[in-house]
């Protein structure tokens, strides 16, 4: 019996080996690679998610209706798998804040090719075509050198754009030959000084790569507005050091505000000179909105210039990837929504929105998500959070300890073997396709051509439980010009106070 015993533990211990060696060879979960045989208990998990929904919801233990989970469609599109259920919808489409969007009778065929944005205005000698959604700002040193291969190999094979974030320009960002747009931060990092000052020989020589087609100079994020970012030490290697132009094993730290310039007028300067320096391409900055007067005085600053940025990239407040105390997160910044429609109201009315094109970046994953920031006001859409499930992770929350499961947000290269380059990469062209398609059908069923053809009453927004009004009626949409020949009452106070040789704080309070 005993020999029996010792029999049955041997072959199990050799079927428990056998599985561990497959899971360490196997390049499709990242979970299995860096923890053999214990990581199956999550897909055993996953497989029991439905049946414990439904448990939860038969006993309104949550105390409200489920709503379809979005990382669902994310991981289903990454992977190839079709995202369509049975039995309609899930969602309370009574609720008060539920929004939907106004189909046709005679809907179109949706367009052979999705519609591209031509980026770069009339001071712009090297435009770029911007996809309808895109990879949003995420530095190397955040993500691992994998995470970068995978998602700029995504781009490459889909033809869009993956922001390379504040963290310098790698060799990772470009060796896969993706399009690239080079942010720019307050620490000027890869393109500064030993005294973390701006340098423009750095910067002349950096944003010449071919790869990257516009440059992006970033005052703030949705995730943490009014402070800079934070690299601990321990992720700062000798080569994230070597790119960044910043001391190895030394918290890297980014100022909360530019050295730069100081003023409107200044910040339009700096981003004429930056175009000029990077040979015409497209530059544009990006923020999460604080207040109204600060957007109508870089508009000033624009018509006293006489120069406008190519592009403007809106992050609400409610997006983020990066790590950021808590008050921040839930209580410092506009909602994208927000934001997005007083930055496009704030250039329609001062007669410049026709030179500028404004990108979208907060929460977006689905293809209803790009036609909504269309129609407030949006050119193209980011994704930063939605990208990061598509490579791969699976919101563990451990980004800023280094010790991220799946090799996403880790410099541990044992961690980050994990993260296999081609199966990721192209999990992530997967969901791109599928995602700017689904918006481009959406956007036909509506009976749009292009995203020129949405407008604000395409938009339903439920007042209360009776009352369904659209964007067009519960919105103020400034005519071209407007705020130049009689602005409208709720916007000539903020418009008289806003200056182009100052920023925020002024007298009078904010708005």
């Amino acid at each position: 019996m005993a020999r029996g015993i010792g029999k049955g533990l041997i072959g199990t211990g050799a079927a428990v080996a056998a599985v561990g060696a497959h899971d360490l060879l196997q390049r499709k979960h990242s979970v299995l690679r860096n923890y053999p045989v214990i990581g199956h208990m999550r897909y055993l998990l996953e497989g029991l998610r439905p049946e414990l929904q439904q448990y939860f919801i038969e006993r309104n233990w949550d105390g409200r209706p489920y709503n379809r989970d979005v990382r669902s469609v994310i991981y289903e599109r990454a992977k190839g798998i079709h995202g369509e259920l049975s039995f309609g919808t899930e969602r309370d489409v009574h609720r008060a804040g539920y929004e939907h969007l106004v189909h046709s009778t005679t809907p179109l065929d949706p367009p052979d090719e999705p519609p591209r944005v031509r980026v770069g205005g009339p001071d712009c000698s090297r435009p770029y075509d911007m996809s309808l959604l895109n990879v949003s700002a995420m530095s190397f040193g955040a993500l691992s050198a994998n995470a970068i291969l995978a998602l700029n190999e995504g781009a490459r094979r889909g033809g869009f754009a993956h922001d390379t974030g504040e963290g310098g320009l790698s060799d990772h960002h470009l060796e896969r030959g993706g399009d690239l747009v080079w942010e720019i931060g307050s620490g000027y990092f890869g393109a500064r000084t030993t005294d973390g000052e701006f340098d423009p020989d750095q910067f002349r020589e950096q944003s010449a790569h071919e790869q990257v087609k516009c440059v992006s100079l970033k005052l703030s994020q949705g995730a943490k507005p009014g402070i800079g970012g934070v690299l601990p030490a321990a992720k700062v290697s000798p080569e994230i050091a070597r790119v960044r132009g910043v001391p190895e094993g030394q918290k890297c730290v980014s100022p909360a505000r530019h050295t730069a310039f100081s003023t409107p007028v200044e910040l339009i300067e700096f981003i004429a000179r930056m175009r000029e320096l990077s040979g015409g391409k497209p530059t544009g900055f990006k923020l999460c909105v604080g207040s109204r007067r600060d957007v109508l005085a870089i508009c000033k600053a624009i018509r006293e210039v006489g120069t406008a940025p190519d592009f403007i990239i809106v992050d609400g407040s409610e997006g983020g990837t990066a790590a950021a105390p808590l008050e921040y997160e839930d209580h410092v910044g506009m909602p994208l929504t927000n934001g997005l429609m007083l930055v496009h109201n704030a250039l329609v009315g001062t007669g410049i929105r026709d030179r500028i094109k404004v990108g979208a970046s907060g929460k977006v994953a689905t293809g209803n998500d790009i036609v909504r920031r269309l129609i407030q006001g949006a050119d193209y859409t980011n994704a930063a959070r939605a990208m990061m499930m598509a490579v791969g992770c699976i919101q563990a929350q451990r980004c800023h300890t280094g010790t991220c499961p799946v090799g996403v947000t880790t410099q541990d290269p044992r961690r980050a073997r994990a993260l296999d380059v081609g199966d990721k990469s192209a999990r992530v062209h997967r969901y791109h396709e599928a995602t700017v398609d689904q918006a481009v059908q959406m956007m036909a069923t509506m009976g749009a051509r292009q995203p020129e053809d949405l407008t604000p009453d395409m938009l339903r927004h439920n007042v209360s439980h009776e009352e369904v009004r659209s964007y067009a009626e519960l919105y103020e949409w400034l005519a071209p010009g407007q705020l130049l020949a009689e602005p409208p009452r709720d916007w000539a106070a903020d418009w008289q106070a806003a200056s182009a040789d100052r920023f925020l704080p002024s007298p009078g309070g904010v708005r």
